[in-house]
């Protein structure tokens, strides 16, 4: 165990899911969703490759017992994609990267009532007060007018995307009890890109030298921050490294005020902190409790001595 590299590895996977999340902004305005989700998706695969090639784990992950599975986990996730993609298209990279951090929350809920997990009552209040925060988020996007609808669009795409990236982290994990880490990274990214293909029948358009460089950047960028995130979870436990996946919310305040002059609302900030605070909460108890399981069967496991 490493914690510091872990640490490290989550941070940097962070950073540039944040650098992909606002190339694809910048793109969004020109160039179809769906076609943005082929190249997300098509040109990741080049890093993950690289890197299972040079493992010599190529043959486990294109294994598979349970294909279905595959198929169900990749058509929620690029759904995902495709609603995130498309919310980053109408409302500010902070804003939607705020609202995407109800997925945790909400995958305390799904995976009660899917996979009949048992969840604790601390679990459940903060998934309330998480929602409490999301009604504080999704405020400064309800109103009248052009421009607001763009933003609840915005808004409701930003937060239908957390639900499904929760039903498919649902879905990976009953793909852990048959499935290597390998397989169910490069099936999803097969699966994606192929699905992103397919809304070529709806219209796609020849991108400009500059967005092609741009689509390849968001496929490699975001297949790096993929490996980095798998290999965060090598060095530390993750409870250890996955509240720092929230500093995402530090990357895209700045990258959103540097690149598009963007200030998201107080009351978006605030609905995040409240979400963040939830998340950490839920993180910190999960720990307690593991932390205290271990010193339990230590303690039961520790000779006695001899008797007198």
């Amino acid at each position: 165990m490493n914690a510091a590299k872990g640490i490290a590895l989550q941070i940097g996977a962070t950073f540039l899911f944040t650098i992909m999340a606002a190339l694809v902004r910048i793109v969004s305005g020109t160039v179809p969703t769906g076609e943005v989700v082929f190249a997300r998706s098509f040109f990741a695969l080049f890093p993950l490759l690289a890197l299972l090639a040079w493992r010599h784990e190529i043959s486990a992950a294109v294994r598979t017992a349970n294909p279905v599975g595959h198929i169900v986990r990749g058509t929620i996730g690029v759904t995902a994609m495709g609603l995130s993609f498309a919310a980053l298209a109408r409302i500010p990279l902070a804003d939607a990267t705020a609202i995407g951090f109800t997925a945790p929350l909400i995958t305390v809920a799904l995976a009660a009532m899917l996979l009949h997990e048992k969840v604790m009552l601390y679990r459940w209040a903060a998934v309330a007060v998480g929602l409490g925060g999301v009604v504080i988020m999704l405020w400064p996007h309800m109103g009248e007018g052009f421009d607001t609808v763009e933003s609840v669009i915005g808004a409701s795409c930003a937060l239908l995307g957390a639900f499904f990236t929760a039903g498919a982290m649902v879905q990976v994990r009953r793909l852990t009890a048959t499935e290597t880490t390998a397989a169910i990274v490069f099936y999803f990214q097969a699966l994606a890109a192929v699905a992103g293909l397919a809304t070529a029948a709806w219209g796609w358009r020849l991108p400009s030298l500059f967005e092609a460089g741009l689509l390849v950047t968001i496929g490699v960028v975001g297949g790096i921050a993929q490996i980095l995130l798998t290999e965060s979870y090598r060095y530390a436990p993750a409870s250890v490294v996955a509240p720092f996946a929230y500093s995402a919310m530090l990357w895209s305040l700045l990258l959103g005020f540097f690149l598009f002059a963007e200030v998201p609302p107080l009351l978006v900030l605030l609905g995040a902190l409240i979400v963040i605070g939830a998340g950490l909460y839920v993180l910190w108890q999960d720990r307690r409790k593991a932390e205290a399981l271990a010193r339990a069967m230590a303690d039961s496991t520790t000779p006695s001595g001899p008797s007198v």
